[in-house]
């Protein structure tokens, strides 16, 4: 028994403007297949089986704060010139620089058209196979608690732990990292971006949710009534869904 992250969930005011953003932004193609936007590789939408980390955009009333999200995307790039290009052509569909405390880096902070912050990276050996999601990145107090929870959680690989940093990939040694970094940021809100995970044709979801819980993982109550998926917080709060297989 065991989940896989399936898609990065966004909240916006705007998902189709949003959803349009970041199909642009990664290449990829959007999809209204309800109420959401998903955004995934082209080809269709694929479902219940996605062939990659995905991102489905959710409509909500309420604006992003100036709060920093604590979850956010790491874009990979392949050369010096294509990490300028990339960043050249994000702005000029929308996104606009941002300042979190990072300093002089040679990786680009952006927020997308509602105010989420993402990162285009200078190229690094690491991502050359990760496609347009180099990684996807988690504020925490404890790496190593986060790497304990979600290592258990998930059926990802523990590449590296330690006080300062986790990393987990898919066993099968493709697409994005789950990298979990601790900083000093208090979690005061909702998280704006969060993980979804599905479980395996074959599985049972109520079963998955229970052993969740048991590893340390608390329900929660976000406005989404009666709904075939479960929300949950990780031991340090952060939100994510398991959503039931079609």
């Amino acid at each position: 028994m065991a989940l896989r992250p399936v898609q990065v969930n966004i909240k916006a005011l705007d998902a189709s403007a949003v959803g349009r953003f970041w199909a642009e932004a990664l290449g990829w193609s959007a999809y209204s297949p309800g109420v959401t936007t998903y955004v995934g590789p082209g080809g269709g939408l694929v479902w219940p089986d996605p062939v990659a980390v995905c991102v489905d955009v959710v409509p909500v009333p309420e604006p992003k704060t100036t709060t920093k999200n604590r979850v956010h995307l790491d874009l990979a790039t392949t050369s010096v010139a294509h990490q300028a290009e990339l960043v050249a052509r994000l702005k000029a569909l929308g996104a606009t620089p941002a300042h979190v405390g990072q300093g002089k880096v040679p990786w680009t902070v952006l927020a997308d058209p509602e105010g989420n912050e993402f990162c285009v990276l200078e190229p690094r050996e690491i991502y050359r196979d990760t496609g347009p999601i180099a990684a996807v990145v988690v504020d925490c107090a404890d790496p190593r608690a986060m790497a304990r929870f979600w290592g258990e959680a998930m059926d990802w690989t523990l590449h590296e732990v330690t006080d300062d940093h986790a990393v987990l990939r898919s066993a099968k040694g493709v697409g994005p990292y789950l990298e979990f970094l601790r900083t000093p940021d208090v979690k005061t809100v909702p998280d704006r971006v969060h993980l979804d995970l599905l479980p395996y044709p074959g599985d049972d979801k109520a079963a998955e949710v229970a052993r969740l819980r048991a590893l340390g993982a608390t329900d929660i109550d976000l406005g989404q009534g009666d709904v075939p998926w479960t929300c949950l917080a990780d031991p340090e709060g952060h939100e994510f869904c398991v959503l039931a297989p079609s």
